[in-house]
């Protein structure tokens, strides 16, 4: 039947059954059609092994013409390291023939043409006519299930690891903050001549580098604090190019590529530099003879497809951020790993492993999507997708910095269920000249709010606190009293005060671990609010 055999029938010992192309001719145009519109590859062999039948699907899959299937072994659609277990387990199939359904759970794969190899479900059948029994394969490419069952797993472990990140470092903020809180104080009573003052310099810093390392982890968890606006992708990163001069030095060639008309995203600004900053720093890692570092951006359509063949992205217009080098490249198991936090292929102690992580988090927690394209010898491509927006860009939403140096004698209720901060929040405060209630749960608030006979200006509390969340608190709080102005504080917060990280219009927040500057400062900020 010329539709299933493309070329004259051949007389040698390699010619399709006539019996079974007998009876797919008896069979009609019903039994063609439904053939050649099947999605699986359907392929027919005979007791010696030679393809006597191959659908319209097979030639898709495996790249072969059907006059280059028919009458050849099955075997050649098998990888090599599976040719020769297939002949034994071939003819036990036909010495046993019987019905295995699609996906038995045995792990199989394929060859194309081309020899690459790529996996299968392999459901099997058979028939018995007159000159033998013949064995049916339905086959199915499985190669987008396998990946995006990949991504899946990855995904589950990030965000297993994520969540432990940020329990750790909710924990560690309030206990850097008491740290970094009562070392400055001790720093203002030291002279600068005072033998231990040193001492406490040095502890500073650690604490300093500390709240760094904690505020990585949080950005990997995507539960860093964004205070994101309208911005334009174009100023933001042309903004690094002379610190990224700096940075990767005089032998590694950097190519500014910035795109006319490209759109506005909302993000953290210094968040989307700190991402380029640190792809720039990795790039220039994998460069140690030179190179070339371009920086390109374009707006660009994800669709349908993409979509689908990448976990979590929904198709839409997005801004790209492109970072490539011509550096070494990275292997797929490295590949796999890159963003997992302190993983890192840097010699022992060169490389926290944190930075991928910082960047992976901070793209996931605006919407946005990040992949790597690589290979060793032929350099790496990061390219980082934001959502784009229709707003026009917003302005700076920087404070006045002299608001720290203004004192107030306005009443704050400090809410805080960690007695060590509690009591250095307290002390901090009386030294600004704030009036001081105190109480350790939202409970224990509410009731001093019945009970305090004067004006309540302000109320600093914990955002994450057993039994009443701050928010719950505040919106009581301001029930009593309409008039009182709110500040959260938080190490990071769940879904009280922000939604996946990004702050709610409106809210005031002040991050752990801070300063009593800090602290004075946004006091001043929102007590000046009308």
């Amino acid at each position: 039947m010329d539709h299933f055999d493309a070329r004259p029938e051949p007389a040698d010992a390699k010619s399709p059954s006539r019996d079974m192309l007998g009876i797919i001719n008896k069979a009609g145009d019903l039994v063609v059609a439904l053939l050649e519109s099947a999605s699986q590859a359907i392929v027919g062999v005979d007791r010696a092994g030679r393809i006597v039948l191959a659908n319209r699907r097979a030639e898709e899959i495996f790249g072969y013409s059907r006059a280059e299937l028919l009458g050849e072994r099955i075997e050649m659609l098998l990888p090599d390291s599976r040719r020769v277990h297939h002949v034994r387990e071939r003819d036990d199939y036909f010495a046993h023939p019987r019905i295995r359904p699609m996906g038995s759970g045995i792990d199989l794969a394929a060859r194309r043409q081309d020899g690459t190899e790529f996996p299968v479900e392999v459901s099997l059948s058979y028939v018995e006519a007159e000159g033998g029994l013949y064995a049916i394969a339905f086959v199915s490419d499985i190669s987008q299930r396998k990946h995006l069952e990949e991504q899946l797993l990855h995904a589950q472990k990030m965000e297993a690891v994520g969540r432990l990140a940020g329990g750790v470092a909710h924990d560690f903020n309030n206990m850097l903050t008491v740290i970094s809180g009562y070392n400055r104080m001790i720093l203002d009573e030291l002279s600068a001549m005072d033998p231990l003052r040193g001492y406490a310099e040095e502890i500073l810093k650690a604490a300093d580098r500390a709240g760094a390392l904690t505020n990585q982890l949080l950005a990997f968890s995507r539960r860093q604090i964004m205070q994101p606006r309208v911005i334009s992708v174009n100023t933001v990163v042309g903004q690094t190019e002379k610190m990224l001069h700096r940075l990767i030095g005089e032998d590694v060639e950097l190519v500014m590529r910035l795109g006319a008309g490209v759109g506005n995203i909302k993000a953290d600004p210094g968040h989307v530099e700190q991402a380029v900053v640190n792809l720039a720093v990795n790039a220039r890692d994998a460069m140690p003879l030179g190179g070339r570092l371009t920086i390109e951006t374009e707006n660009v359509h994800l669709d349908e497809h993409y979509a689908r063949t990448h976990m979590g992205v929904s198709p839409g217009d997005f801004v790209l951020i492109a970072v490539s080098d011509t550096g070494h490249g990275m292997d797929a198991e490295t590949r796999r790993r890159i963003f997992e936090p302190f993983f890192t292929t840097k010699e022992k102690g060169k490389g926290t492993g944190l930075g991928l992580a910082t960047v992976y988090g901070m793209i996931k927690q605006t919407g946005g999507d990040i992949w790597v394209y690589s290979e060793p010898g032929r350099g790496t491509t990061f390219k980082l997708y934001f959502p784009r927006v229709a707003e026009p860009t917003s302005d700076s939403a920087d404070g006045d910095a002299s608001l720290a140096k203004r004192a107030g004698g306005e009443t704050v209720l400090v809410v805080e269920d960690e007695k060590a901060v509690r009591d250095l929040t307290v002390h901090m405060l009386q030294q600004l000249g704030y009036v001081i209630l105190t109480a350790s749960s939202g409970t224990e608030a509410l009731e001093i709010g019945q009970a305090h006979e004067g004006t309540i200006n302000l109320l600093l509390t914990d955002v994450v606190m057993p039994g009443m969340s701050g928010r719950k608190l505040a919106d009581q709080l301001l029930e009593q009293r309409p008039g009182t102005k709110v500040l959260f504080l938080s190490g990071y917060t769940e879904n009280t005060v922000v939604h996946h990280g990004v702050l709610d219009a409106g809210v005031n927040f002040l991050p752990k671990p801070f300063s009593r500057e800090n602290l004075a400062r946004k006091l001043r900020e929102v007590l000046a609010k009308p």
